[in-house]
């Protein structure tokens, strides 16, 4: 792992390539996994405060269950996560024609109609963050759905890290990334790991 500032940032981030490749995986990621997208401080206020204008967008049993039990719950963890349907689905999945999975609150944003309110889990993601006593460590959380990522992204030769520019910028701050981007390429140079090259 490499420590940026309070972070520690595993080796998967830098030395694995990835590209979403939402025509091969179809937005899998809102719909995959046994709990919603995790919520940051002040998140669930910021979606619920534009609830209302993204109702048209939700299916009938993503409202019923917003109704019910609200847009997010705590989870076996303790972590509030948004609320999902049936045990799988986020609650702000929309479909496509051909099942392409699209998320209703960036569909929203890309709109004009709301801010942009969108987890930064979901826009960091697969990035993962656990936050420990002191510092946080910042995951590659790797599985199959994502595959087609990797050899997407090993094709243009983009690193994770690469990739998530904007989203790790926004969570952490322009000279975290400043400083990752610079340790990055000197481990690189110092382990012969060049674009293309096989982790």
């Amino acid at each position: 792992m490499l420590q940026i500032k309070d972070t520690l940032v595993s080796l998967d981030l830098i030395e694995r390539f990835f590209v979403c490749d939402l025509d091969a995986c179809l937005g899998a990621c809102c719909v995959e996994g046994d709990a919603g997208a995790p919520l940051a401080p002040g998140e669930q206020e910021a979606i619920e405060a534009v609830l209302d204008s993204v109702k048209d967008l939700l299916t009938p049993a993503a409202l019923r269950e917003i109704e019910e039990n609200g847009v997010a719950y705590t989870d076996p963890d303790g972590d509030l996560v948004t609320s999902i349907v049936d045990g799988r689905d986020c609650v702000f999945t929309r479909y496509e024609a051909g099942g392409k999975c699209l998320c209703a609150l960036e569909s929203a944003f890309r709109a004009g109609r709301i801010p942009d309110v969108k987890p930064i889990s979901c826009r960091l993601y697969p990035v993962r963050l656990k936050d420990y006593d002191g510092f946080t460590a910042v995951n590659l959380h790797r599985w199959k759905i994502c595959r087609c990522a990797e050899t997407l992204g090993r094709a243009r030769g983009v690193r994770a890290y690469e990739f998530l520019r904007d989203p790790l910028e926004r969570r952490f701050g322009r000279d975290w990334w400043q400083e990752l981007d610079f340790t990055v390429k000197e481990w690189l140079r110092q382990n012969h790991k060049y674009p293309g090259q096989s982790s």
